[in-house]
Formats: C-alpha cells, sequence, structure tokens
C-alpha cells in the first residue's frame, strides 16, 4: 500500500488529504486574486501568494496593470513560477505563445473553437498530446476582455477527483484506463496534422501528482467500451463515470466563475475550465495570451 491519497486502497491517507482540501478550497472567483505590481518582476511575497493559492486550489489569478500587448509577460511570469518548457501548437506563435482570439480566412485556427466566439466546453488543455507532451500547466494573460461574455468557469481537478471518488471509488477506477479516452487523429485536407491520442482520464505523475486529460466536446471522442481493471474496487463503465463526471461539472458549488480584466492572468495547473460565448467590440476584439506547459508549477508537492 503507498502513502499516496491517490491509491484506492489507502482510505486513511486519502481522508487526510480529502479534509485538508475541502478546507482549503476556494469558494468564489476572487478568492483567487493575488494582486501584483508587475507580473514580469515579481516581488517576494508576490510569489510566494502566487505559490500559496496555487497549492491550495491549483490555480490562481493574478492582478497587475494594463501593460497593453506586452507578449513577455506570461513567458516572464511563467519563469518565476518554475514554467519554462513551453508547447509548441499548430495555434501558437513564434514564441510559442498563443494569441487567442477570433481567426478568420483559411487559417488552420478557424478548425478549432478556441479561435471562435462560441463557447467552449469544458477540458484540460492539450488533452489530445500524447503522452510525452503532456500539459501539465496553464497561464492566460487577458490583453482585452470581450465586449459581452467570454468568462471562464474553473474546477480544480483535484476537487474533480475527490468529489467522483466520494460519490463511487469505481469511477476512478474507469477513468484511470490506460484506453479510457481516445482522440482520433486530425486530419485536414487529406493530411494528418495530429496523430490519435490514446490515454487515461486520471492519472498519478512518477512524483505522485494527479493529472487529468478531458474534454466534454461529443464529436470525434472515442470513450472506452468496456471496464476497467482494479485490484482492490469494481470498475464502473466507461459510459457511467463520463456521465457522472458530466453531472458534476454542471452541478457542484466548487465551480468558480469569472472573467479576466486587462492585466489580470490566470496560472495553475492544468486545471478544468470553459468558456462562455462572447461579442466582440470591432474597434478592440478580444485577445488573451496563452502559455502551456510541460512542466508543473515549482513548490508544489515539493
Amino acid at each position: 500500500m503507498s502513502n499516496s491519497p491517490f491509491d484506492l486502497s489507502n482510505q486513511s491517507a486519502y481522508q487526510r488529504w480529502r479534509d485538508a482540501k475541502l478546507v482549503a478550497a476556494p469558494r468564489t472567483f476572487s478568492d483567487l486574486i493575488i494582486e501584483v505590481r508587475d507580473p514580469r518582476r515579481l516581488t517576494q511575497s508576490e510569489q510566494t501568494a502566487i505559490l500559496a493559492r496555487c497549492q491550495s486550489a491549483n490555480m490562481a489569478v493574478y492582478a497587475g496593470p494594463d501593460l497593453g500587448e506586452d507578449r513577455t509577460v506570461p513567458r516572464l511570469l511563467g519563469e518565476q513560477l518554475g514554467l519554462r518548457r513551453l508547447d509548441h501548437n499548430p495555434g501558437a506563435d513564434e514564441d510559442d505563445i498563443t494569441s487567442l482570439q477570433v481567426a478568420s480566412g483559411d487559417n488552420v485556427r478557424t478548425d478549432f473553437i478556441p479561435y471562435t466566439d462560441r463557447p467552449l466546453h469544458w477540458h484540460t488543455d492539450g488533452y489530445y498530446n500524447p503522452p510525452q507532451r503532456q500539459i501539465h500547466a496553464l497561464l492566460l494573460h487577458c490583453v482585452r476582455p470581450a465586449h459581452e461574455g467570454g468568462n471562464n468557469g474553473l474546477l480544480d481537478h483535484e476537487l474533480a477527483y475527490l468529489l467522483l471518488r466520494d460519490q463511487d471509488p469505481s469511477y476512478i477506477v474507469a477513468l484511470s484506463a490506460p484506453d479510457a479516452m481516445t482522440i482520433p487523429a486530425f486530419v485536414r485536407d487529406g493530411q494528418e496534422l495530429r496523430a490519435a491520442s490514446i490515454g487515461p482520464v486520471f492519472s498519478v505523475t512518477p512524483r505522485g501528482q494527479l493529472h487529468l486529460r478531458y474534454t466534454a466536446r461529443n464529436r470525434n471522442i472515442v470513450w472506452r467500451d468496456s471496464q476497467a481493471a482494479s485490484d482492490n474496487v469494481p470498475s464502473a463503465s466507461t459510459k457511467d463515470a463520463v456521465s457522472a463526471l458530466v453531472n458534476l461539472l454542471a452541478t457542484t458549488p466548487y465551480v468558480l466563475r469569472g472573467a479576466l480584466a486587462p492585466g489580470q492572468g490566470l496560472v495553475g495547473n492544468n486545471i478544468l475550465h470553459d468558456r462562455t460565448g462572447f461579442v466582440d467590440d470591432r474597434a478592440a476584439p478580444r485577445l488573451l495570451y496563452r502559455a502551456r506547459y510541460y512542466d508543473r508549477i515549482t513548490g508544489l508537492d515539493g
């Protein structure tokens, strides 16, 4: 038996972790906010406060001055939190930072909802990445918000695990199967731009940290159609486990909802998030910078 709270056979370790997690859980979006003078050069106290918020909630919102379209903000802030290995994806710019804005014309970005004004359902970033390129941290920096809408829902993935395990541990078994969720290859104009990705929803890293890979999209997702194996707990069907997670995301009071203002940003481990649809101001369209990392925030869990 391991000492991990994510070991289904170790109920005492889980209970201790569970109790502490629920006591520390933020209840409102404003609970996440840390005021900073300049996110590019955090003071020691600002850095400590962000790390402490991420320790308890896997995320924090920094609130700094409006720095306009300074693209150095995500990279410099990330480096101060131990985030250096940026993921380059098809939508990223040359500096591996992605400009999230409405795309148009013959652009590969138009194939993906993040580059539209439509609602973006629950997901973790990079859920389609292969095992060796899993996303463990995310940073979103707001340059300009939408004229109307574009709010985010946020849920600590550890709370999602906790709430599902409390309902029925067999859901965790099903969603931890190594082939629980398959994202088929992405093909455009007869060319494979991304290979199929097969993996679990819940997994534990070699350092004992909980990782989540998930999307609520209905199309082009293949869920395991058989039950997973476990030495400790019978497995629910994947269908039942996914339904339980979908219901949890729709009903739990632990979802935090809010919108980033200019100069504010979200940083955290790859937590669950969504985005409402929005209406742009044509003169000043919505623009966020997004950075995805293979690293986890330094200072968390050793």
